[in-house]
């Protein structure tokens, strides 16, 4: 079983890391296994837990906080981001994403429909097949993104791409290009919310 749990003791508390391409289940594997070590720290001491690292769903925080609730009684803070925005939203290696000059887009993108704008974008509604948003920046759709987006179009690849679900056949950011293959399409309809470039160079699908 890979290990993808770090747990450290910090001035304000204790920490844990979870590793950003961790599965649920391996995480709550992890986490169960480290019971022991976790309630050495908490002899005498009731100072909170903060999650890090992985942008988690509210069911698997909720996963995570049952775990150490039902061996320690303690308060569980999750450090990451739950609702889409441009100055919440960060990797989920913990890189901050820079504030840049938004354009806010009301309704939905039908096919042939294209907006480019210099700083980032944030669509209200969905991106349908054949339409095209290119920012220089970042791109939000507050919808479904099925047509083409294209972040950090000027070369910024630490541009990013948000959707409530990412349903398209191809994503840009900077110079990197994402073809999503048929078979992954249906893996992308279920889970894949985020798109971004890793310190490896590779585009990010989660």
């Amino acid at each position: 079983m890979k290990n993808c749990i770090n747990i450290s003791m910090k001035k304000n508390g204790v920490i844990i890391k979870i590793d950003e391409n961790a599965e649920q289940k391996d995480i709550i594997s992890n986490l169960k296994s480290k019971m022991t070590e976790l309630k050495n720290l908490y002899k005498d001491d009731k100072t909170p837990i903060t999650i890090v690292g992985k942008v988690l769903k509210n069911k698997e925080m909720d996963e995570i906080q049952n775990v150490i609730k039902t061996f320690i009684d303690i308060t569980v803070n999750f450090d990451s981001p739950t609702v889409l925005g441009l100055h919440g939203i960060k990797k989920s290696f913990n890189k901050e994403i820079a504030t840049s000059e938004t354009k806010f887009h009301k309704g939905s993108l039908r096919s042939g429909q294209k907006i480019e704008f210099e700083g980032s974008l944030v669509i209200i509604g969905d991106v349908n097949p054949g339409a095209e948003v290119i920012a220089g920046e970042n791109i939000v759709v507050l919808g479904q993104l099925r047509g083409l987006a294209h972040a950090g179009a000027k070369g910024n690849r630490d541009a990013i791409i948000e959707a409530v679900q990412i349903d398209a056949t191809q994503l840009r950011i900077a110079d990197v290009i994402k073809e999503i293959e048929k078979e992954e399409e249906e893996e992308i309809k279920r889970v894949k919310t985020s798109a971004y470039i890793n310190e490896n160079g590779e585009m990010i699908l989660e």
